[in-house]
C-alpha cells in the first residue's frame, strides 16, 4: 500500500492506473488552461497568520451546509463520467462521502444512475442537473431525485455552451467516448481498471439512456447531448426549474455579483462561486479571486460556497476564512477514486481534513465556524483593479 500524505500522491497514482482518456478528462481546462491553473495557484497568493500560545485543544471542523450537518464544510462536487475513473465510481465516492460525513453530489452525466447510487447508500445525497431544453426530461429527473430522497438539487448554470478542451478532442472523449486503436491500446495496459470495468454492468450514462426520449444507446446519446443544452437560458427559465423542485436548491456557476443577486431572487438556498474548474470560459478570474465581490453583494442573504481549485485542507481553510460557508472538491477526490477506488476517496477526504484541522489550530482557531480574515494575509490587489 503506497504512503499517501497529500493529494498530489493520489494524482500520481491516478495517472498511472487510469486510461489517459479519463485522466486527461479530469486534469484539463478549456483553451489555454489559464483559468484552470490560476484556480489553484491563486490560493498560493494568500498567506496564513500563525498564532502561538493559543489553546488548540478541542478543535472542531463540524459545520452545516444548507442546514445539513457536515463533518467538515467540504462537499464532493458533481463530476461527469466518474464511473469511468473506476468501475461503479459514483457509488464508491458516495459511500466514502457518507461514511466520512460530507455531502456527495451526483452529476446528471454520471455513469451510475440516481437509482444505482440510492440503492447502494443509506443517507441522502445531492443531485446536480443541467439547464436542458427538454421539460419532460427535467421534470422526470427532479422527480427521480425526490423518489431517491435526494436532500438538495444543484443546478449548473454555466454550461449553455461547451468550452473547448483540447485534450478531450484529441482523446476522442465525448458522450459517449469514441474509442480508437490508440485509446484501446492504452486501456489494455491498465489491468486493474480493465478488470473492474469487466466486472460491472454500469458503463453508460445511467441517468440519460432509457430516460431521455429517443435515447436508447450510445449513438442516440451523442445526438441528444449535441442538442440538449439550452443556449437561450435566462433567469425566468431557471425560475421554471425552481418550480419543478421544492427542496433545498443550490445554483452552481456564479462568477459575477450581478448573477449572484439574480440567483438570490429566484429562491436559491445557496450559490456556488465556480468557473466549472476552468473548463468553460478560459481567461476568467479564479473562483477564489471572484469570491470577495460576490460576498459583498449577497453574503449576508444567502449561503455562498466555493468550488474550483481546491487541492488541500489549507485551500479549504483559506476559502472559509475569506467568507465562504462551504467548499467543494472535484479533482481532489477524483484522483483518489482513479488511484484506489473507494479507499482513495476516503484517503483524499482524510488528507484534506487533517490539513484543515492542523492548519486551523496553528492559526490559533479551534472552531471552523469562527474562521475569518484575521487569520489571512491577502494582497491588496488580490481582487484586481480593473477599468
Amino acid at each position: 500500500m503506497p504512503v499517501i500524505t497529500c493529494i498530489d500522491d493520489l494524482k500520481r497514482l491516478h495517472k498511472r492506473r487510469t486510461p489517459k482518456m479519463f485522466y486527461d478528462y479530469a486534469e484539463s481546462g478549456s483553451w489555454s488552461e489559464q483559468t484552470f491553473r490560476e484556480n489553484s495557484s491563486d490560493f498560493d497568493r494568500i498567506y496564513l497568520r500563525q498564532r502561538v500560545a493559543r489553546d488548540m485543544t478541542g478543535r472542531s471542523t463540524e459545520s452545516r451546509m444548507i442546514g445539513q450537518d457536515v463533518a467538515m464544510p467540504v462537499a464532493l462536487a458533481p463530476v461527469g463520467l466518474t464511473g469511468m475513473q473506476s468501475a461503479d465510481g459514483e457509488i464508491k465516492a458516495a459511500r466514502a462521502a457518507e461514511k466520512f460525513g460530507v455531502p456527495f453530489t451526483l452529476s446528471t452525466l454520471s455513469i451510475c444512475s440516481i437509482e444505482d447510487v440510492a440503492s447502494n447508500t443509506d443517507k441522502p445525497f445531492w443531485m446536480q442537473v443541467y439547464t436542458l431544453k427538454d421539460d419532460a426530461f427535467m421534470q422526470r429527473l427532479f422527480d427521480r431525485a425526490k423518489a431517491a430522497k435526494c436532500s438538495a438539487a444543484v443546478i449548473t448554470v454555466d454550461l449553455q455552451l461547451m468550452g473547448q478542451r483540447h485534450k478531450d478532442i484529441k482523446n476522442g472523449l465525448g458522450a459517449p467516448p469514441k474509442l480508437t486503436v490508440k485509446s484501446v491500446a492504452d486501456m489494455m495496459t491498465k489491468v486493474r481498471w480493465g478488470l473492474g470495468m469487466l466486472g460491472t454492468k454500469r458503463r453508460f450514462f445511467g441517468n440519460v439512456i432509457g430516460h431521455a426520449e429517443g435515447v436508447t444507446d450510445g449513438s442516440s446519446l451523442a445526438t441528444w447531448t449535441a442538442e440538449a443544452f439550452d443556449q437561450a437560458l435566462d433567469w425566468d427559465r431557471i425560475r421554471q426549474f425552481r418550480k419543478m423542485w421544492d427542496g433545498p436548491l443550490i445554483i452552481k456557476g456564479i462568477m459575477d455579483p450581478r448573477d449572484a443577486r439574480e440567483a438570490l431572487n429566484v429562491g436559491a438556498d445557496a450559490i456556488i462561486v465556480s468557473n466549472h474548474g476552468g473548463r468553460q470560459l478560459d481567461g476568467a478570474l479564479s473562483s477564489i479571486r471572484a469570491l470577495p465581490a460576490i460576498l459583498d453583494a449577497v453574503g449576508d442573504k444567502i449561503e455562498v460556497h466555493l468550488d474550483s481549485g481546491i487541492r488541500s485542507g489549507q485551500d479549504v481553510l483559506k476559502a472559509l476564512a475569506m467568507g465562504a460557508t462551504g467548499t467543494y472538491v472535484g479533482r481532489a477526490y477524483t484522483y483518489g477514486l482513479g488511484a484506489m477506488g473507494e479507499a482513495g476517496v476516503t484517503r483524499a477526504l482524510e488528507v484534506i481534513h487533517k490539513e484543515l484541522d492542523v492548519s486551523m489550530g496553528l492559526c490559533g482557531r479551534r472552531d471552523v465556524t469562527t474562521l475569518d480574515r484575521d487569520i489571512l494575509m491577502v494582497p491588496e490587489d488580490f481582487e484586481g483593479r480593473w477599468q
